[in-house]
């Protein structure tokens, strides 16, 4: 009886560390690098992706119209003005 106990604790530690390790790369995403490359997880389709349009290489190309516009109303009240 006591011999039937020892070898089932050596096949229940190897099931439990099978089973630690099965969990864990089902949780984990499985990620890997294989030459050099990274490969993706397995849900990597549920993945949210952020996506940020190219906006316009000059930067402050709305300051420069309102200024524009500014300029062109002050000649227009210039000239208005007897």
């Amino acid at each position: 009886m006591f011999a039937v106990k020892s070898l089932n604790a050596p096949k229940r530690l190897i099931l439990s560390v099978m089973a630690s390790v099965a969990c864990s790369a089902l949780l984990t995403g499985c990620q890997t690098s294989i030459g050099g490359q990274t490969l993706p997880s397995a849900t990597y389709l549920d993945d949210d992706v952020q996506y940020f349009p190219a906006g316009p290489e000059f930067k402050l190309t709305n300051q420069v119209e309102a200024a524009r516009r500014y300029k062109a109303e002050q000649e227009r009240l210039r000239s208005d003005l007897p």
